[in-house]
């Protein structure tokens, strides 16, 4: 039952999605799901997620947690990097407790558990700000080409993330909370690095190694982690 809600919630979001990418010509997104394949509150938010890589307007990014793997169940796309990078969130909000599964849009607001319209609001005032950032990318051979111009002042400074993904892959779960399940994974981040610290004073170029045609993000974001002010993606 809970994969077909899930399911659901995915394509009222994508349907909400194509309505609002026809409203207004902005930049993307970014929305952050931690998860776990080893969490039974987590697969509508999967689907979730998935509904959400399918739209123009988002940047949709799983990355899986370790803190789950205790409990029978292994999560094999997991890694602490992205669980430190979760609690380093929860570090700048003041919160002193992280939790699966849980969104966060922009790098901005905090959304725990499943919940379809706030997150829609929260995409529809994103798109609705203009972006600080103006960021382009292309690909050309093994190589990614970034070029950013800031249209104000960056008053905290800025780095560069390159982020790579694997669009979707289905897992069996034999044991732990989800044994039995079958789930279909959407977005799994694979790399997520830090490739450059900009002032937004000059304008940028880089030029980044991402060999492969998996997809690529580029994230430019305040220090914190905190507000995202450019993303874009190339798949």
């Amino acid at each position: 039952m809970r994969r077909i809600i899930g399911a659901a919630l995915g394509c009222w979001l994508g349907v909400m999605g194509a309505a609002i990418a026809e409203e207004k010509d902005t930049e993307p997104v970014l929305v952050e799901l931690y998860t776990s394949q080893g969490c039974s509150s987590c697969p509508p938010a999967d689907a979730i997620l998935a509904g959400l890589s399918a739209r123009d307007d988002v940047i949709a990014l799983a990355l899986h947690v370790d803190y789950w793997d205790y409990i029978g169940w292994k999560d094999h796309f997991a890694s602490p990097r992205y669980s430190d990078r979760q609690r380093a969130y929860a570090r700048v909000a003041g919160v002193g407790t992280v939790y699966t599964p849980q969104m966060i849009v922009a790098g901005r607001d905090h959304l725990i558990g499943v919940r379809p319209a706030q997150l829609e609001d929260l995409i529809r005032r994103f798109r609705a700000q203009p972006s600080p950032v103006a960021l382009d990318l292309a690909r050309t051979g093994g190589k990614v080409r970034v070029r950013a111009e800031a249209r104000a002042p960056l008053r905290h400074g800025a780095f560069v993330q390159l982020v790579r993904y694997t669009p979707s892959e289905r897992v069996e779960i034999s044991h732990g909370e989800n044994a039995g399940r079958t789930i279909d994974y959407a977005n799994i981040v694979t790399d997520w690095k830090k490739v450059a610290d900009w002032d937004g004073a000059q304008a940028l170029t880089l030029d980044l190694a991402a060999p492969g045609d998996e997809a690529v993000v580029v994230i430019i974001q305040e220090p914190g982690p905190g507000p995202v002010l450019a993303a874009r993606q190339l798949r």
